[in-house]
């Protein structure tokens, strides 16, 4: 269960990046590590492929020094489950660890 959790809230860090600027998986790897999250790229390669098929994200390849690099986007659809998700991580969070406004 907390894997699928853990996943879930990958799935949100990364339309949040995607919505503001082409994010790669390797550069998502190195955003989650500072975030104590050790992803290999047999977790994060099927997640996005996963959500591009789900049409949250859409991608494109660039040359970056001389590689291949597929850049991903966050499409309509994607924002909308960005902000849904907000809504709802907001939701939770206060219901979890209270609302410092009523202390």
């Amino acid at each position: 269960m907390m894997r699928r959790l853990i996943l879930g809230f990958m799935g949100l860090h990364i339309l949040h990046h995607a919505s503001k600027e082409p994010i790669s998986g390797s550069f998502m790897m190195e955003e989650l590590k500072k975030h104590d999250y050790n992803v290999s790229p047999g977790t994060m390669y099927p997640l996005l492929q996963k959500m591009e098929r789900l049409g949250l994200l859409k991608s494109h390849w660039e040359i970056r020094n001389g590689r291949r690099v597929r850049f991903y986007e966050i499409t309509p659809k994607g924002l909308q489950m960005l902000e849904e998700g907000k809504k709802r991580i907001k939701e939770l969070c206060m219901e979890i660890l209270g609302d410092p406004h009523e202390q």
